[in-house]
């Protein structure tokens, strides 16, 4: 599915994925903050996709919601609800779901014979238990199913993370492995694929007397040099895709940058930016603001709103909108 990049240890084509949902953002305040962070704590279950350590007991009966109006005709969304249990820890169930639209089926001799649909969905399992009163582990289990047209596929994915939290909450840490596992049936057939593993460190800090937190994860760092070759042309060529950046340009292509303003518990605007999302969509003769996000939230009632937005080209801006509430509050 060429939903999502993706990209192994060594060079692959690029824009090319096998269940591209793994790698989407559902969170909108995550969506907000450069696409992706690992170290930092939030009551949005659709978070747990970057970090399932993130769960803990504050997320007890808690239901999230989220819905991106993506690119064309596809749009995507996830549905979430967690448990705490003293002695056992914090379970969290989530669905995510991607539909591509509506298709042309034809021959190739282009006699259109009618329609098809293609969509991807997932179940997230999560499991999380303290290890110390300021370190948490977390687990992820994802099955996972692709639909193109007759064609399927069922894959599964494992994530595992660890988060930290100082004791005046401040500062925040994370590490985690994402989408380890892989496809347990093919397309047609076709030869089973490993699922690129991402190995991903993250940070944030709030400032302790002014109302900004900072936040950065690196991903992405199995990738090296986060090369990869094109597809042949019709002239039978193929291109390996690596400019000749600085060791700065190398390292930031791993790097998701975010900050918040957060004046009160019940409000917040964010940005960040994502440089290799800007780096690889940019247009050369106008690159505007692609790979630049913003977003904010605002708590009415019992329920927590958040909106994010990010430029992925000139052709189309993202929009991420998530609903929070807790079932205990009622």
């Amino acid at each position: 599915m060429l939903v999502a990049l993706s990209y192994s240890g060594q060079a692959q084509r690029g824009g090319e994925s096998t269940f591209g949902l793994l790698h989407l953002t559902q969170s909108a305040k995550m969506a907000s903050l450069g696409g992706n962070q690992v170290g930092l704590a939030g009551n949005d279950l659709a978070m747990l996709l970057h970090n399932p350590a993130i769960l803990d007991s504050s997320f007890s009966q808690q239901v999230s919601m989220s819905y991106v109006p993506y690119m064309a005709d596809i749009s995507y969304g996830f549905g979430g609800i967690a448990w705490h249990f003293d002695q056992a820890g914090t379970f969290a169930l989530g669905f995510h779901h991607i539909g591509h639209g509506d298709f042309i089926a034809a021959e190739e001799s282009g006699l259109i014979t009618g329609s098809f649909t293609a969509g991807e969905s997932m179940v997230q399992l999560s499991y999380s238990r303290p290890l110390s009163p300021r370190l948490t582990a977390g687990l992820s289990i994802k099955p996972v199913f692709s639909r193109i047209e007759a064609y399927h596929s069922w894959g599964i994915a494992t994530d595992l993370g660890l988060f930290y939290k100082s004791m005046d909450q401040l500062f925040q840490a994370g590490i985690t492995l994402r989408n380890y596992g892989r496809q347990l049936t093919a397309y047609d057939n076709a030869p089973l694929e490993t699922l690129p593993a991402d190995l991903q460190v993250g940070l944030s800090q709030k400032l302790e007397h002014a109302p900004f937190r900072f936040s950065l994860t690196a991903q992405d760092l199995f990738s090296g040099s986060l090369q990869y070759t094109l597809p042949e042309s019709e002239q039978g060529a193929s291109n390996t895709f690596l400019e000749e950046d600085n060791t700065f340009e190398k390292v930031a292509r791993h790097l998701a940058i975010g900050v918040e303003f957060v004046p009160s518990g019940n409000f917040y605007v964010a940005g960040g930016i994502n440089p290799r999302r800007r780096a690889e969509l940019k247009m050369a003769n106008k690159p505007s603001t692609v790979g630049f996000t913003w977003g904010f939230g605002i708590k009415i009632y019992k329920f927590n709103f958040s909106y994010g937005s990010g430029r992925y080209h000139l052709g189309g801006t993202s929009n991420h909108f998530s609903i929070t509430t807790n079932l205990s509050a009622f």
